[in-house]
């Protein structure tokens, strides 16, 4: 296993290497995160709420059993039917606790929801700044290839500033250095 952690390490390095030296391309990245984590926590929230709703379905539920075992202990009480009348009573409290159980939970989905919904709020902003700081860094990166290509072209195609004396001056030097060169030839050979 070293071996390979040695160069899992290798090629996380040269990634952040990569990066810092392309922090375009880390913009992008951390764009493409925020990306995903928007749309996951949106996810989680439509499942949450949907969790939520399920919740308060069941409640009502319970709600509503409760309701009717409550009136059948009255019917038996007012019939005189205590052989039914406590297993009524501990039926309903059951259901109680049952829907105490019940709203517990939707609570907490509840302030999971909030939770989430604040996330999402943190999230966006944050992406909103990163694709700010992406799109200066994208038109600087464009005014600099712009400034490169002007200044390797100006290299390229120098300006001949030279009027016409000036390539007449540059004959007559070419001329004068071959003369001078070529009495330099002679005097060689003369020796």
């Amino acid at each position: 296993m070293g071996l390979f952690d040695d160069f899992s390490r290798f090629l996380e390095n040269r990634l952040e290497e990569f990066l810092r030296n392309n922090p375009h391309l880390e913009l992008e990245m951390l764009l493409e995160q925020l990306r995903e984590q928007e749309e996951d926590t949106i996810k989680l929230i439509a499942d949450l709420k949907l969790q939520e709703k399920r919740s308060q379905e069941e409640i009502l539920d319970t709600a509503q059993e409760i309701q009717r075992w409550h009136i059948r202990i009255q019917k038996a009480q007012a019939a005189g039917r205590e052989d039914l009348v406590v297993p009524a009573q501990q039926r309903e409290a059951a259901l109680l606790r049952e829907g105490s159980q019940k709203w517990g939970h939707m609570q907490g989905l509840k302030e999971r929801i909030t939770q989430s919904e604040e996330l999402l709020r943190k999230i966006q902003e944050r992406r909103q700044e990163v694709q700010a700081k992406a799109t200066a860094a994208q038109t600087a990166r464009t005014q600099s290839q712009s400034q490169q290509r002007l200044e390797t072209n100006a290299w390229r195609n120098p300006v001949n500033s030279y009027s016409s004396k000036g390539d007449d001056l540059e004959e007559k030097f070419r001329r004068w250095e071959t003369e001078d060169e070529l009495e330099q030839m002679k005097r060689n050979l003369g020796k």
